[in-house]
Formats: C-alpha cells, structure tokens, sequence
C-alpha cells in the first residue's frame, strides 16, 4: 500500500506556454537525471581501437508513478485533480509541442524540456490508479537563419558548362593514393610516401587533416589527406 509522502519534496512540471504549474500527485519512488556524452572509437594504426570524446547529448529524466483516485490519502498535493485530468493535461502539453520546465523543490533540479513519451494504463487488475511512465528530454535552445541569394542587376551572363563532378570516395572505395602516410588522422608519425599506389579506403573520419586511412586486403597502411587520394 503506498504510504503519505513526509519528504517535503514536490515535482513539477510547468508549462512554458500557459504558465500552468501541474504537481506530480504522488511523489515517484526515485528519479535520476541521465547525463552521456557521443563518444565514439577509432582505429589507429599501430595502436588500436582508442576512445575520442564526444559533446554532452541531451539529459533526460523518467518518472514512474500513479494517479491516484480523489481522496486517496498518500497524495503529495493538496488540490489533486481526477485522474483524466491529469492524462488531458499532459498529452495536450505533448501534441502541442508545448516545452515545460522540470523543478523538483529542495533540489537543485530545474531543467526546461519536452515532453519526449507519455504511457500510462492500469497494472495488476487494479482500477484505482493509473500506473504511468513520463519521459522528459532536455531542450536546448538554438537558432539559425536561412541566407538569401542576392539578385544580380543587369543582364545575365551566359551560364558556363560544369564539369562533371569527381566521384565520391567511400569506405570500401578502390583509389589511387599520391601523398605521405601517417599514424592517425592528426597527422602524427609521419611515415613514407605512396605513388600512384592503389589502396582501399579502410576509414573516414570527416574534419581532420588527414581523414583518410587507406590500407590494402583490410590492413591500415596510414592515414592522407582527401586531396591525396583520387577514385580509381
């Protein structure tokens, strides 16, 4: 039997829209905010497998708990509201795409999210409460602005032919390697130079200086820059 809650902690959600505080009724057991990074592994050669760290992805939180028939005495809020309510008020923050914040009071949890899932239902045969889950992700604002291509006064110049663009090299791609290895894609340990050397792309790291492990039968031989290499 769930017994009154005498921790003095509330949850709630908030509404950044129409400013509607909604109390969670009954206190979850526990809650736990999730914080991870991308990180992402990369072979280098003479080394192995390494670790590269990534940017913080977005926190997110789930609350497991009950909406409790009125009356019900182990409420954490004074002025609970049906249990329909409750479902009506959270699935409209959600189809509306409403953001809200998180507060959790005598902590120092106060975080503005989404509402990311919604589930609830009855569990054990039991109809007075509605057991839900409600999972909310962090959100984080941003912006950007789309550029307008400025009209040319006067007449038009001819359009000029283009050539036909190079093709695109992927992993698994045959090429024809022109440059100096290295150990990883930092460009360290410099090695020796390839000519006209037919390779297969083993790895693509995009943004280094040299993103391009090259190899031959599935063995690194090093790393070059993009412009070393041309599609054979």
């Amino acid at each position: 039997m769930n017994m009154p809650d005498r921790s003095g902690l509330e949850f709630y959600i908030k509404d950044q829209t129409t400013g509607e505080n909604l109390q969670i009724p009954v206190n979850p057991k526990d809650v736990k905010l999730k914080y991870e990074t991308d990180d992402h592994s990369e072979t280098i050669v003479n080394l192995g497998e390494v670790n590269i760290p990534g940017k913080l992805k977005l926190v997110g939180v789930s609350i497991n708990s009950v909406f409790p028939t009125v009356g019900a005495h182990y409420v954490a809020t004074k002025s609970p509201h049906k249990q329909a309510t409750y479902v009506k008020k959270i699935k409209s923050m959600q189809s509306k795409n409403h953001k809200v914040r998180f507060v959790v009071t005598k902590t120092d949890i106060s975080m503005l999210m989404t509402i990311a899932s919604f589930e609830y239902g009855l569990e054990n045969g039991w109809a007075d409460e509605y057991a839900y889950t409600l999972e909310l992700k962090q959100y984080r604002k941003f912006s950007y602005e789309k550029k307008k291509n400025p009209k040319k006064r006067g007449r038009s110049k001819p359009a000029k032919k283009r050539s036909k663009p190079a093709k695109k090299i992927n992993v698994g791609s045959t090429v024809s390697v022109n440059g100096r290895l290295h150990a990883d894609s930092y460009g360290k340990g410099a090695g020796m130079y390839e000519k006209n050397a037919k390779r297969e792309v083993l790895y693509i790291v995009p943004g280094r200086e040299y993103p391009v492990c090259v190899g031959i039968n599935g063995k690194a031989r090093g790393w070059v820059k993009m412009s070393e290499v041309k599609r054979s």
